[in-house]
């Protein structure tokens, strides 16, 4: 039976750049992530060693349903699963390769309510990180993976705060005065320049509040 798998690695471990390129539209800008998705042939922090060519095949899978359309959808946070939550989607994965024995990967920040809750965070100079999603199978002995498949790439916090950036930005714009209101704008704000300030001077707000 194959294990979910999760990898974690910080903002600065996986040499995380943040950047913005014009859209595909030329109206704007859209903002991206870029750096190491999953790292091959070492011990990792969670005793799992991954083969490069576990790695290899896993990225060329990805890339392959890239190629034919299809969406590789992330989240903020990542649920006990290998199910994506569309209500949680932030991002999705534009292109992965090998480097050696390590895997890259960008993606891009969408407008969606979480989207906009991790630009604000970035733009704040939040340091997230990612952590990779995906199934295989685990020698207990050895810890080396087997049938690797990369389900998704999901934006997560700090390790030394495990999951607590994206469950405390939410919970607490929730609870904060006109939080709801928030929340609820932020489903407008890909098309209304008024609404992403607004957002955007909210949430800056919230974290000075919550001293993340």
């Amino acid at each position: 039976m194959a294990l979910l798998l999760k990898e974690h690695l910080t903002f600065d471990n996986a040499g995380i750049k943040v950047l913005s390129e014009d859209s595909a539209d030329g109206k704007g800008k859209d903002l991206y992530m870029e750096g190491v998705f999953i790292q091959g042939g070492v011990k990792n922090a969670n005793q799992r060693v991954y083969p490069v060519h576990e790695i290899e095949r896993a990225v060329s899978t990805v890339n392959e349903q890239l190629k034919t359309g299809y969406s590789v959808l992330g989240e903020v946070d990542h649920p006990d699963d290998l199910k994506i939550n569309l209500d949680r989607v932030s991002h999705m994965i534009t292109k992965m390769w090998m480097d050696g024995p390590t895997g890259y990967g960008k993606l891009k920040v969408l407008p969606t309510p979480m989207g906009k809750l991790v630009e604000s965070m970035l733009t704040s100079g939040v340091k997230l990180g990612v952590s990779s999603r995906g199934s295989g199978q685990v020698n207990e002995t050895s810890g080396h993976v087997s049938d690797f498949e990369i389900i998704t790439v999901d934006i997560v916090a700090q390790p030394s705060a495990p999951n607590a950036y994206p469950k405390a930005i939410y919970e607490g714009l929730m609870n904060m005065k006109g939080g709801a209101q928030v929340f609820e704008m932020a489903r407008d704000a890909s098309t209304d320049q008024r609404v992403q300030k607004y957002l955007q001077e909210a949430v800056v707000r919230l974290i000075k509040d919550l001293k993340l």
